[in-house]
Order: C-alpha cells, then structure tokens, then sequence
C-alpha cells in the first residue's frame, strides 16, 4: 500500500523533467536571432562538429545562430542560419568556420569580402555558395602535424642540414660575405626594375590572350604543315645524300684552292702593282671618261643639241697658204740664219710654189692672168 503512492509520485516526476526538457528546447539562446530575422544557407565542405544552435558572429558578436545542418547527395554541408534583422551585410559576404578557444565551441563567423568589392545587401532565402566558405585548422590538425614534426619527421634532416652548413661556411666568411653583397645588389636591382618586370609580364600575358584567341588559327596552321611534314620525312633519304653529295663537294673544293694555292699569290702580287696605279690615278678617271664618252667633241657637246637642229659657236682659222702649201706636199720654210738674220737666203717661199698653180688655173680659165716680163 505504501509503495504505490511512492511509484506514482516517481512518474510523475519524470513527466514533469520530460515536459521542462522538451519546452527547454524551443527557448532560444541568449544572443540569438530568436524567431525574427532572416535565414541564410551557407554551403561547407566540412563542418567537423559543428551543432545547431551554435553561434553566428560578426565582428566577434553574436548575430544569429544556426538553424539546422544537412548534408546534399554530393557530400557538401548545408547550414541554414538565422541573422537578426538589424544586421546589414553585403551579398557577396563569406563565411568561414571558427572556434572561440583551443577546446571552444565551433562557430560561424562572417564578414565582407576582402578580395572584391562589397556588393548588394545579404536577403532571406539567400546562398552563401562552398567558394565563398572555408574551414579554420582543428586542434588535431595542429597537433598531429606537430607531433609528425617531432617524431622523425624531418628535426635529424635539419640537425645535419645545420652541420654540413656550419662546415660549409668554416673559413669561407669572407667569400660568403661578398656573396651576400652581390646577391643584395642584385636585388636591389631587380627592385628598381620591377615595374619594367610588370611591364614584361602584362605584355606576355597580353601575348597570351592573343595566342588564346588565335587557337583555331595556330591548330590550322598546324594541320597545314603536318602534309609538309611528311613529305620531308619521305623525303629524307633524298635529303641525307645531299648533304653527303655537299661534303664531298667541299672536300674537292678544299682540294682545288689548296692546289691552285701558289697560283692564286701569285697573280695577286703581280696584280698589286696595277691596282696602285689605279688608285693613284682614281681621281682623274671621272674626267677621263667624261672625255672618252663625247671624243672628238667636247664633254657638253649634247647641250648643243635639240631635236633636228644644232646651236654652236665655230671659230676658223684658215690659211689658204698653208692649205695649198699641204695640198703641194710640202711646208713652206724659210732658212734664216739666227747669227746673221737679215743676210740669211730664205728658202723657197710659197709663191714659187703657188705661182705655177695660179698660171695655170687662169690660162684654163681664159683669163690672161699670167707674169709680166720687164723689159
């Protein structure tokens, strides 16, 4: 009889627990979104223990807080997440998953982006997509690679790295010294050149935009030379006897000129001469051919000429005496004599030779022009 009361009073305890429990769980936390706001989905590639209810902070303060985590049919963790309505973030905002201390909790922390400009404002429904999400190193992460590092993973390769060094370095300070010099001043160097640089590589990136645009054009081109190819490579036998034929030929020829050697001097020598007097003589061919090209009229004798018709200037001294004188055949002379001028007998004069010629020509002509005789 006693026992009953006992039991009874015991259930009902535990409904009352059950029911606190269960009404616990829809009270929100301090510092979330509560049942305002707007929600957001943001995609993570792992959310390691994240839970739901956990914080979303921007600047260190709480915003909102997650709603519930689901995993899509290609392995990627969908968070949806409740902000408070007064908060403004852009729409093109990241998230990264954070914890507030070395065994904190796991939160969600977001912020405007650092590497392009904020845009829009973040909305209800909105995405957060997995490129603009990323996970901060676990605990076990960070520890697991430090003890890699301690048990054997590289700290005997460094202690002999560090001897071979030191035993490097034992009494070559001063070269190294110098070494360290040159290499600062190289740098230094490349420092002053580096817009030059950037100036080089934006070129060869444009160079290779265009390449990138012209692949069509370089893969036809390419198609095209691939028949040409292959003729060479038919043709290769061919190519190689020429090439044999071509050294054979360069061996005669080395033959030869050793051969024709002594002769080849030679001729050289003895033309030596000849090309001296043609170079002390150079400066006067010009006028020499300028001469030979208008013999026997003067250099400007084509000034004088237009069309059908010659203008010139012609000077003529004629001595009839001397004509008749080269016609008779000889030269009238006359003897004098250079110590006694005036008593000197002149020779035959040119009247003597005339004077047959003249009679003769008036008798032909019936013009009775002839000698007088003196009486």
């Amino acid at each position: 009889m006693i026992r009953r009361p006992l039991t009874r009073s015991a259930g009902g305890i535990a409904a009352a627990v059950a029911v606190l429990l269960t009404g616990c769980s829809a009270v929100p936390l301090p510092g979330g979104a509560g049942g305002g706001g707007y929600q957001v989905t943001v995609e993570f590639a792992d959310v390691t223990d994240l839970v739901t209810y956990a914080a979303v902070k921007v600047d260190d303060v709480t915003v909102g807080q997650v709603e519930a985590i689901t995993v899509t049919d290609d392995w990627t963790a969908e968070v949806v997440i409740r902000i408070e309505s007064e908060v403004d973030l852009p729409d093109n905002s990241v998230a990264a998953l954070r914890q507030t201390s070395l065994l904190g909790e796991k939160f969600i922390d977001l912020a405007p982006p650092t590497s392009a400009t904020p845009t829009g404002r973040l909305q209800d429904g909105d995405l957060i997509p997995l490129e603009r999400t990323d996970r901060g190193a676990e605990v076990e992460e960070v520890l697991g690679a430090l003890a890699l590092v301690l048990q054997g993973g590289g700290l005997d390769q460094l202690r002999t790295i560090n001897v071979e060094l030191v035993d490097l370095m034992a009494g070559r300070e001063d070269e190294i010294g110098a070494t360290l010099g040159e290499l600062e001043t190289f740098l230094a160097s490349l420092d002053e050149q580096r817009d030059n640089i950037v100036t080089a590589l934006e070129a060869l990136e444009r160079l290779s935009a265009d390449l990138a645009d012209q692949t069509d054009t370089i893969g036809d081109a390419l198609d095209a030379l691939a028949p040409g190819v292959t003729v060479l490579a038919d043709q290769t036998d061919l190519i190689s006897d020429g090439i044999t034929a071509l050294g054979e030929l360069g061996a005669v020829g080395t033959e030869v000129i050793q051969a024709t050697k002594a002769d080849t001097l030679a001729s050289l020598r003895a033309l030596q001469p000849i090309l001296e007097q043609l170079a002390a003589a150079g400066d006067h061919f010009p006028q020499g051919l300028e001469l030979a090209l208008s013999y026997p009229f003067p250099y400007n004798v084509a000034d004088t000429i237009h069309d059908d018709f010659v203008n010139l200037h012609i000077t003529l001294d004629i001595d009839v005496a001397e004509i008749l004188g080269n016609v008779a055949g000889e030269k009238p002379t006359e003897q004098v004599d250079e110590d006694n001028p005036e008593s000197s007998d002149p020779g035959p004069g040119l009247s003597d030779a005339v004077e047959p010629i003249i009679g003769g020509l008036a008798d032909l002509l019936g013009l009775g022009v002839g000698s007088e005789e003196e009486e």
